[in-house]
């Protein structure tokens, strides 16, 4: 796997983003091929390198034909094979794409991450078969994202991480839970903060836990960074990079290109905010900047006008040496 640093001496700068292409807390932008063409192009011209599919399915959305999925699940057909299109506009791009497991559901009903495994047991032979020979499909992601010891968890990332790698000759896994700091409420919830954070103590307890039982199936781990606030980052920071250092994993930021600290849930986020993480990730050494994510957030072409200009400002910063 690349170290990615950025290694210009003064900035962390992204280079990746997820794609969000089965929102679940996001509107959808009704793109298709030509919009989702020229939102590569935007994303080449802002040095990301690298993209990932946040999940290949939620529920019953798909973002490619899959007859086990449309069997076990009930899953409609899409309209497009996304999965395709992607890896093209990836090796259009000279990308590398991540590959998104699917997200049954059932474990945010029940917290049982059982079903999830079996799942994607046959979800990552199916899409390996399809998609593996393709240029641009360099690694997985494992689309069950936690915050805390979770029961299960250990066992999950293991057993899916080992599969992947197993199946594909071992391409990089890597995973992208959040901290369950004041700001990690439910994006269904008014509030915008809650009492019971966790504890810096705690939080390396847990992940130590969490590293040490996953080392050898998950090579990087990508921790989101908005639920802190910004004079936590530091700490938290340095926490996950000691902790990724001694387990061996790549320690890369998630820098949420979205604001966590407004009410109306979710806009694009000020730039000097996304800014802030970025130095705090280059201070602590991180090797490798994504966001969640470019399209909605920070494109030329998202819904949103905010993420037009976010997107200036960002291109000012990235070339601003």
């Amino acid at each position: 796997m690349d170290r990615t640093i950025a290694e210009n001496g003064i900035k962390m700068l992204i280079t990746g983003t997820f794609i969000d292409e089965i929102s679940h807390d996001i509107p959808h932008q009704n793109w298709g091929p030509t919009e989702w063409a020229q939102d590569f192009k935007y994303m080449k011209a802002a040095g990301i390198d690298t993209v990932i599919v946040i999940r290949c399915g939620y529920r019953k959305f798909i973002t490619y034909p899959s007859p086990y999925l449309t069997k076990t699940f009930g899953c409609y057909e899409p309209p497009l094979d996304l999965i395709d299109l992607f890896l093209t506009l990836a090796e259009q791009h000279d990308m590398t794409l991540y590959f998104g497991l699917y997200d049954s559901g059932i474990y945010w009903d029940t917290g049982n991450l059982q079903q999830e495994i079996d799942a994607n047991t046959f979800v990552i032979e199916e899409v390996w078969k399809k998609y593996g020979h393709r240029k641009a499909f360099k690694g997985w992601y494992l689309s069950t994202e936690i915050s805390r010891k979770t029961k299960g968890a250990i066992e999950a990332f293991h057993g899916m991480g080992s599969m992947c790698k197993s199946i594909s000759n071992d391409l990089p896994v890597f995973i992208s839970p959040w901290i369950d700091g004041k700001k990690a409420v439910l994006a269904a919830s008014n509030n915008l903060n809650k009492q019971d954070a966790v504890s810096l103590k705690e939080h390396e307890a847990e992940w130590e836990e969490i590293f040490a039982g996953i080392q050898g199936a998950v090579d990087a781990v990508a921790f989101q960074d908005g639920q802190i606030d910004y004079h936590e980052l530091a700490d938290f920071f340095t926490i996950n990079k000691k902790l990724a250092d001694k387990y061996a994993l790549q320690c890369w930021t998630n820098a949420e290109s979205f604001d966590r600290d407004m009410p109306i849930k979710f806009l694009p986020i000020k730039f000097e905010k996304l800014k802030l993480k970025l130095e705090a990730a280059k201070k602590a050494g991180y090797d490798k900047a994504i966001t969640f994510e470019f399209s909605h957030f920070m494109s030329p072409q998202s819904a949103y006008i905010q993420a037009h200009h976010l997107y200036n400002r960002y291109l000012e910063y990235k070339n601003n040496y």
